[in-house]
């Protein structure tokens, strides 16, 4: 099976290519060729199998990022929230016409004679709005209050009649915020939620932009990990022409998760500073904070943890890379 991870130099995209490269397999299948790509060239895993690495724009994509006989590409390559409501060309042009790119080199090497390649794409829950009180079902039409959402929605489309045309087999995934992500904060507007849990973990202070009860769905990268995976292998016969799932995330508050940091490492709350940012919290206030997700268990995807064990994993996964990585 030879596989393309594009944004291969993302922290999600790092997880899967050391997955792949510590299992060997994908769905049972032997990994015969692994290639990352990225906007600077990511690092290679060691693995038993031929691994490429190389850098570009996503708009004019090379095709080497996704060689001929390629089974699986997941396309994580995003201009992230905050920055595509900031930067509206940038947005667009990465996160539209970089899907564009993505299905143009799946066309071709269709064209070419070869098998349509499953596209896991990275989507996202700011692809909807609605207020603190709602709840999504799986059929709610998505309608963003933002310019990223609407990026992300518009993606999803393309990419679904790509698949009903024949020129790859898609499964879009609208990821929930996902928490607690290792490294530095980005340009998300979502940041912050992994911030509040990071940086006292590090012994840093945290700016939280939001209130206290302000509710959120979210994911571990464990469990987004586990969902990219297994959205590589599944049976999409049963999709139709939706490829878009809703992955069964978890609601939480910002106090739930304050007060499940100070009871995984007492104390640790004390860095959180409550400083309003009003831009932030216009944009992360149009997300939904829960999800009903019925469909993607009926899928195969697996269910959430609870709050407490996303905390007590980013320790034991990421926390000491974390601080290697600046210098802490």
């Amino acid at each position: 099976m030879k596989i393309s991870i594009l944004g291969g130099g993302g922290f999600l995209g790092r997880k899967i290519a050391a997955r792949l490269a510590k299992d060997g397999t994908l769905g049972g299948h032997p990994v015969t060729g692994l290639t990352l790509f990225d906007i600077a060239e990511p690092s290679r895993p060691a693995a038993g199998f031929p691994v490429a690495s190389l850098a570009g724009d996503i708009v004019t994509l090379p095709d080497s990022a996704i060689p001929e006989g390629t089974d699986v590409v997941f396309h994580l390559a995003a201009v992230v929230s905050a920055q595509a409501e900031a930067d509206y060309d940038l947005g667009r042009r990465v996160n539209l016409r970089g899907t564009d790119a993505v299905i143009d080199r799946c066309r071709a090497l269709v064209a070419a004679g070869g098998k349509p390649p499953r596209v896991v794409f990275t989507s996202s829950i700011a692809s909807f709005s609605g207020s603190q009180n709602v709840t999504v079902a799986d059929n709610t039409r998505q309608v963003p209050g933002n310019s990223y959402g609407a990026q992300k929605a518009a993606a999803e489309l393309i990419l679904a009649d790509a698949s009903r045309r024949g020129f790859l087999d898609a499964v879009s995934l609208r990821l929930p915020t996902v928490i607690v992500r290792p490294g530095r904060p980005n340009k998300a507007a979502s940041s912050f939620f992994s911030a509040i849990v990071r940086e006292p973990l590090l012994g840093l202070d945290a700016e939280l932009p939001v209130a206290d009860d302000f509710a959120v769905w979210v994911c571990s990268p464990r469990r987004a990990l586990d969902w990219l995976l297994h959205a590589a292998v599944m049976d999409t016969g049963k999709m139709g022409l939706d490829r878009s799932i809703d992955p069964p995330g978890i609601s939480t508050t910002v106090a739930h998760l304050l007060q499940a940091l100070e009871d995984v490492a007492p104390g640790a709350a004390s860095h959180v500073k409550r400083v309003e940012d009003r831009a932030i919290a216009a944009i992360v206030s149009t997300w939904p904070p829960a999800f009903e997700a019925l469909h993607a268990r009926t899928l195969g995807f697996s269910a959430h943890e609870p709050v407490l064990d996303v905390i007590r994993a980013f320790i034991e996964d990421d926390l000491a890379a974390t601080r290697a990585e600046r210098g802490l």
